[in-house]
């Protein structure tokens, strides 16, 4: 039996390569794109102005790709944890944060994670897979609070820049007129920083870059995030060197506090030097503890004189709010090992 192709996540070229390969008007991949992006349909049949031949014929070979959440926990603050199931039959976590003149949806782009950062949960997982454009959309389009959204962060599961084919490709749609028509400001993507895909992101995107610093110093860098040795850090930032982000895009850096490790004052004017003449911001967030990692976090005083000493030496900084730890939403908490581990669980007694 001939397994049926998603839809959604497909860009209006895509589209209009369907319409042509059945034999149906151009006009029609224009239509699709509407009752997927602006409607926001979840079976073909909906698409009540395309004729019923072609629904039928599409309803043949297609579907629509949408699916709901599998759970949904929310945190204490208003935070809300969503399980989904992916195309590929894994399983990722997506993260709506609200505020009070914001409402953040942090999105995943792969099934665990191939950098293993010694700070992530994530890492700790593995890796189990690319999620699709399809995939992607899909978290923006399912949760509850879909039409309430006003930020996008790819900050979820995954290294965005390992997967940059989807990533940019739903990106693509999310900006597009014929898509959400979202402004590209109002996304931001996280990464580590990977040599092959950097300079392919700035020259191909207008939306916000957020790199994952941690610490200024190559060594000590390395030992937290094994992508150090792919692309230092001091090559990632002459790269940013040669974009300007004093206009409407932004260029950020995290850097999360660990006790004894990278809190003094010396890594401030570490980041001082490193960071010098870049119109950037530099997000201090704090650890989230997780199991048989031998890292500390730190009390806000620490976080604050750290903060301070970067402003008064001419870094915009400030301190992240600590979102969802209650129900391992937090920065670098996100795991879906057990549910992948139930899965296979599953698989091996059928």
């Amino acid at each position: 039996m001939e397994k049926k192709i998603p839809l959604l996540g497909m860009d209006l070229q895509q589209l209009t390569d369907v319409a042509r390969q059945w034999g149906m008007p151009a006009f029609t991949a224009k239509q699709m794109a509407q009752w997927l992006y602006d409607k926001r349909v979840t079976e073909i049949e909906q698409m009540t102005n395309i004729s019923k031949k072609n629904r039928e014929l599409l309803e043949q070979h297609y579907i629509i790709g949408r699916s709901e959440p599998v759970t949904a926990v929310t945190s204490t603050d208003g935070t809300v944890k969503y399980l989904f199931h992916t195309s590929q039959d894994g399983f990722v976590e997506t993260v709506y944060i609200p505020e009070r003149d914001r409402a953040t949806l942090c999105v995943s782009s792969q099934v665990g994670c191939k950098m293993n950062c010694l700070f992530c949960q994530t890492g700790k997982q593995g890796f189990g897979g690319n999620l699709t454009a399809g995939d992607i959309i899909n978290q923006v389009l399912s949760v509850d609070q879909s039409e309430q959204l006003t930020n996008i962060v790819f900050m979820g599961q995954g290294e965005p820049f390992d997967n940059l084919d989807e990533v940019m490709r739903a990106i693509n749609i999310i900006t597009a007129p014929y898509g959400l028509a979202w402004s590209p400001h109002r996304i931001t993507v996280s990464t580590v920083g990977l040599k092959k895909n950097l300079t392919r992101f700035l020259e191909e995107s207008e939306c916000h870059l957020a790199i994952s610093l941690h610490s200024p110093l190559p060594e000590q860098r390395l030992s937290l995030m094994p992508a150090e040795k792919q692309m230092g850090i001091e090559q990632i930032v002459e790269v940013l060197r040669n974009y300007d982000f004093s206009h409407q895009r932004r260029l950020s850096f995290e850097y999360i506090l660990f006790k004894g490790l990278n809190d003094s004052l010396t890594f401030a004017k570490e980041l001082v030097r490193l960071l010098q003449g870049l119109d950037c911001r530099i997000n201090l967030i704090r650890f989230h503890q997780i199991p048989d990692v031998p890292l500390e976090g730190v009390d806000m005083d620490k976080m604050v004189v750290f903060r301070d000493y970067l402003t008064r030496h001419g870094l915009f900084a400030t301190i992240r709010a600590s979102r969802g730890e209650d129900i391992f939403a937090a920065c670098g908490m996100l795991n879906t090992a057990e549910q992948e581990r139930k899965k296979a669980s599953v698989n091996h007694i059928e």
